[in-house]
């Protein structure tokens, strides 16, 4: 576990304000791979892009063993830590998250995105003190361990109905504070900012802030000046290389060209790619 958890603080490291950790999500090994090659300090595996190329809808319908199975694929893969997106961690229960940690550390990952997401049943959200016990069974498995794995708390609270920001920035942050005090590193708030409000969650959370990169988000360097700990594509490079297969299939199949294809990696690159040893 030594140089696990040497990851686990070069990894917890990353996390500057004003220096963020940029993370362009893969999703499968080769992609893993490419985002290396292009400089990425980590690797943080997107779950809608995981279960989408492992034939699942995103959601909690992957299950632990296929999502586990990839991670290790993953981390074997690259000589960069690695942070896994486990959804709402794979289990119906504090004790099932605590499990789903301990294989997320045996396949030899460093951090983990917890979500609060309710996918079933009559709210969006899960009730913070449910959320909180899910996070404090995460913190408690992984000290146990003896790994300082870096838990990012997912707050889902764009998926609340209503338009109301300031309602919206209050029950974020009482969600932050609680998942802050059950033991997550960092927190994630995933939607799309305006500076005003990244300069309110920067200065009101103890923790670093992670937040999302899209097109028609701010830039990182303004993301940066605001004090961001971390910024992640999330699922919108998967989501990107999914539509290039769309208009290029389509493309062949109504007008018989393929210049859609212009650009891509050529056979050589991504094959040598794959064939290069981790960290390399």
């Amino acid at each position: 576990m030594t140089a696990l958890r040497d990851k686990a603080l070069l990894f917890r490291s990353m996390h500057v304000p004003g220096r963020p950790l940029v993370l362009p999500n893969a999703w499968d090994v080769a992609s893993a791979r490419i985002v290396t090659d292009a400089g990425a300090a980590a690797v943080a595996t997107t779950s809608a892009g995981v279960s989408w190329a492992l034939g699942y809808g995103d959601g909690d319908h992957l299950d632990r063993d296929r999502g586990l199975d990839l991670i290790a694929r993953v981390a074997a893969a690259v000589g960069v830590p690695v942070t896994a997106d486990v959804e709402s961690g794979y289990a119906p229960d504090p004790a099932g998250v605590a499990e789903t940690v301990r294989g997320v550390l045996a396949a030899g990952a460093v951090g983990v995105n917890l979500e609060d997401s309710l996918r079933a049943g009559p709210a969006p959200l899960r009730p913070i003190p449910e959320q909180s016990e899910r996070i404090a069974a995460a913190r408690g498995a992984a000290d146990t361990a003896g790994v300082p794995l870096f838990i990012n708390a997912r707050i889902d609270t764009h998926r609340l109905p209503g338009g109301d920001l300031t309602v919206w920035l209050k029950e974020t942050l009482a969600r932050a504070e609680a998942y802050v005090a059950a033991g997550a590193d960092g927190v994630f708030v995933l939607r799309a900012l305006d500076a005003q409000t990244i300069t309110a969650l920067v200065r009101a959370v103890p923790v670093p802030v992670n937040v999302l990169a899209s097109p028609g988000t701010l830039t990182v360097p303004a993301l940066a000046a605001l004090g961001v700990a971390r910024v992640s594509a999330g699922s919108s490079i998967a989501e990107a290389a999914y539509g290039l297969v769309a208009r290029a299939a389509r493309e062949l199949l109504t007008d018989g060209t393929c210049e859609a294809l212009k650009g891509g990696l050529g056979y050589g690159t991504l094959n040598s790619l794959l064939l290069a040893e981790p960290g390399r």
